[in-house]
């Protein structure tokens, strides 16, 4: 089986996903007078007006007059629609129109839940507007941003909107700002959504669009005239529907492994030689992965007078894993060509292709629920909601012969499946929203109204860890040392670790350990077969120490590898794809650690010389690690990898992409990244760490909080082994602080800067 490799383009698929064979003529537009585009001021093309036709026949188009109508009078519209239907990429392109006729002139802004989806509709939108890409359209997601001052339309994620927010509250650059795919109701929109409640009484020229399913909008329009009737009036609705209604096909009963059944589907409706491309709604990412590269190898086995199957996998979160195309473009033309879009219910928004006839909906999906009580997250498989399967068939909405096959009963619907999606406020981990919530409050925000309520136990524990951490005072608000932490765009504990750095001189190498865990793994998956070579090859990287090092190691591998090549054929994706490392994930961390380097520019913090390498270096990393993940510890009970929480009796095992996997050395006492509940219980990204370190740096109050266990009762006696030493050590230091200022005396004006 060929081995999957990855591409750091974001658009390898542009041309795949478009739908287009590119053999179109062009329209010439004669005349003597050439229209003008009024975003540039240049002659529209002929291309132009070939996507014009194609914009004219999406189901949005008939209510643009209605739309713009009420853009005009009204401070919140809110527009329900259907599946492809248009409205991500024709709404933002009036609201453009509008801001263009309107004094003084200011731009639009469109949320994004993905970044894939960003980077797309930026990208097609450009097209369609007839301008460039980074000037009067552009985007802006985690990391990377391409547009100008004087952009006038602009995609972004929704974090990066907040981000936004927290250095210009109102947001007074924008006329108009667009809320897309409202109805996945994820924390970032629904703190917005919350918030901007407030900036649109401040800002009565301003106007919020809110496209949405069909099933949120009764509820959006509740909750915008709940408190806003008095400055908008009632909220205006635009229903937009698809042009058709696929032609749905239930299963007679559950399939005990739906994931398979779908494979088997794929392949039967392709012998049938019926045309059009396919969608499958999987249960998770990990089964995306498998699907493509069984796809992949099954491939051989097909008739070629068949036409060729094209999986394309479409990962939600994974963001930079596309793999790179690497079937030739000429051989591929002559004949029928079928793409699989592989994805999962979140991954809707990146459906874009226009020749899907046929859908495969597993039913099922795999959704990450946090517990508070132990910080954790719980994988749980279970149906996916009545919403999610209707979207699920609107994806068929401008084919007219589509067909969907839904592998369960029809009475499967109403009898397991929720009406709508779970609130994500109420299942996720809430301590980065409560850090964004505690910085606008600063900007005289104090109150952010949800649609529903977040869960309190999850409040609760957000801001015990943030008090933890030091960023909030005595009173609950947001500390000085917590308003640095909420600059970078980072988990409040790996910020509260990079910020420490700064203390114990290896801010060099928290950097790259910041953009390594905030990346996508590094490690690929080894071709079945190949397991052993991929371990060999790793093991070069191995850092005694742990897997942060082990980051480093990699990270400096790659740039190393990079900057001084030894094969005059080199290249980034040959040199990862000879490693079994992901060459997109790690260029992904060479772009986050570059972002970081010019936060702590930008607020004058220092940055350390490399070190890497030394004693004394190592042990700064882990007191730096150590002040930002007091609260991942975890011991090994047994002396065989089993691992006990010292937050809660949870019992987990090391990840197979650890360093510490298969070995003989296994440490009594690790710092982890990362714990999950799920299939097999496993801590990701560890490095061992002496109890003696732990008992120096963790705050004394959070150790007092820690429910009764052996682990506990160790470190209490370390703790009080350490007291003696450390008082001692204490009245020596006062001693010789009293002799050193009776000969030099310090000035009333000396400053020390210290981070705690």
């Amino acid at each position: 089986m060929e081995f999957l490799t990855f591409s750091p383009e974001n658009h390898c698929f542009s041309e795949l996903l478009d739908g287009s064979d590119g053999d179109e003529e062009e329209i010439l537009v004669c005349g003597e007078d050439l229209e003008l585009n009024p975003f540039d001021g240049l002659p529209y093309s002929s291309r132009y007006y070939r996507l014009m036709k194609e914009r004219e026949e999406l189901p949005i188009w008939k209510e643009k007059c209605t739309f713009m109508e009420s853009l005009l009078h009204n401070q919140i519209v809110i527009v329900s629609g259907d599946a492809k239907t248009g409205k991500s990429s024709q709404v933002p392109q009036w609201c453009a129109e509008h801001c263009l006729a309107v004094r003084p002139r200011r731009a639009v802004v469109c949320t994004q839940l993905l970044r894939q989806a960003a980077l797309g509709l930026a990208l097609r939108v450009a097209d369609q507007m007839d301008v460039n890409l980074g000037h009067e359209v552009g985007y802006s997601v985690p990391f990377e941003s391409c547009c100008t001052a004087e952009t006038i339309l602009r995609y972004c994620t929704d974090e990066m909107l907040q981000r936004e927010m927290m250095s210009t509250p109102l947001l007074n650059h924008y006329g108009v700002i667009v809320l897309d795919d409202v109805h996945e109701r994820t924390v970032a929109t629904d703190a917005l959504l919350g918030l901007l409640k407030d900036v649109l009484r401040a800002r009565a020229e301003l106007r919020l669009v809110i496209l949405t399913a069909p099933h949120m909008s009764s509820t959006l329009q509740d909750f915008c005239g709940s408190t806003l009737q008095d400055f908008c009036g009632s909220t205006p609705v635009i229903r937009v529907q698809s042009r058709h209604r696929a032609e749905v096909v239930y299963s007679c009963s559950i399939h005990r492994d739906p994931f398979l059944s779908a494979l088997r589907l794929l392949f039967e409706i392709h012998h049938t030689k019926e045309k059009g491309d396919i969608v499958i709604f999987l249960a998770c990412e990990q089964e995306i992965a498998t699907a493509y590269q069984m796809i992949r190898q099954e491939q051989s086995n097909l008739n070629p007078d068949l036409g060729e199957l094209i999986p394309i996998p479409l990962y939600p979160t994974k963001q930079d894993l596309t793999p790179k195309p690497t079937q030739d473009k000429q051989k591929c033309c002559k004949k029928y060509r079928r793409k699989v879009l592989l994805t999962t219910s979140f991954g809707e928004s990146l459906i874009w292709t226009k020749n899907v006839t046929f859908v495969i909906d597993v039913g099922v999906e795999r959704r990450k629920v946090y517990n508070p009580r132990i910080r954790a997250d719980s994988v749980l498989t279970q149906p996916i909601s009545q919403s999610q399967a209707e979207m699920h068939k609107q994806i068929l909405g401008m084919s007219p012969s589509g067909k969907i096959f839904c592998l369960y009963p029809e009475e499967f619907t109403y009898k397991e499946m929720k009406p709508q999606v779970p609130a994500k406020v109420q299942e996720s981990n809430l301590t980065s929203m409560v850090l964004f919530l505690k910085r606008m409050d600063i900007a005289g925000f104090a109150h952010c109204d949800f649609i529903s309520s977040p869960a309190p136990e999850s409040l609760m524990q957000a801001l015990e860890d943030l008090d933890y951490l030091a960023a909030l005072d005595n009173d609950g608000n947001l500390s000085e040392f917590g308003i640095i932490m909420s600059e970078f765009p980072l988990d409040p504990q790996l910020s509260k670790a990079l910020l420490a750095s700064c203390e114990f001189e290896c801010v060099d190498e928290m950097l790259t350990i910041a953009a390594m865990v905030t990346a996508p793994s590094c490690f690929l998956h080894a071709p079945p077969g190949t397991e052993e070579i991929a371990l060999t090859c790793w093991r070069r990287f191995s850092h005694p120490a742990g897997d942060h090092f082990t980051l480093i190691n990699v990270f400096n591998a790659f740039k190393a590898a990079t900057a001084n090549p030894t094969d005059p054929d080199f290249s980034n994706e040959k040199w990862c794809r000879d490693y079994f490392l992901s060459c997109s994930a790690l260029s992904m961390a060479e772009m986050i650690r570059a972002e970081l380097v010019e936060i702590m520019k930008r607020i004058e913090l220092p940055i350390s010389e490399p070190d890497f390498g030394s004693e004394e270096n190592l042990l700064s990393i882990k007191k730096a690690l150590l002040s930002g993940y007091f609260m991942h510890m975890a011991r090994d009970v047994d002396g065989s990898g089993n691992y006990l929480m010292l937050t809660h009796k949870q019992v987990a095992q090391l990840h197979p992409f650890s360093s510490y996997y298969n070995t003989r050395r296994i440490p009594e006492w690790v710092l982890f990244h990362e714990f999950s509940i799920s299939e097999g219980n496993s801590i990701r990204v560890i490095s061992e760490i002496s109890p003696h370190l732990f008992a120096e740096l963790v705050p004394q109050y959070y150790f007092s909080n820690l429910p009764p266990s052996e682990s506990k009762d160790i470190l209490q006696e370390v703790i009080n082994h350490l007291a003696p030493v450390s008082a001692t050590k204490e009245e020596q230091k006062t001693d010789n602080n009293s002799k050193e200022n009776e000969e030099f005396p310090q000035t009333p004006t000396e400053q020390r800067c210290v981070i705690q």
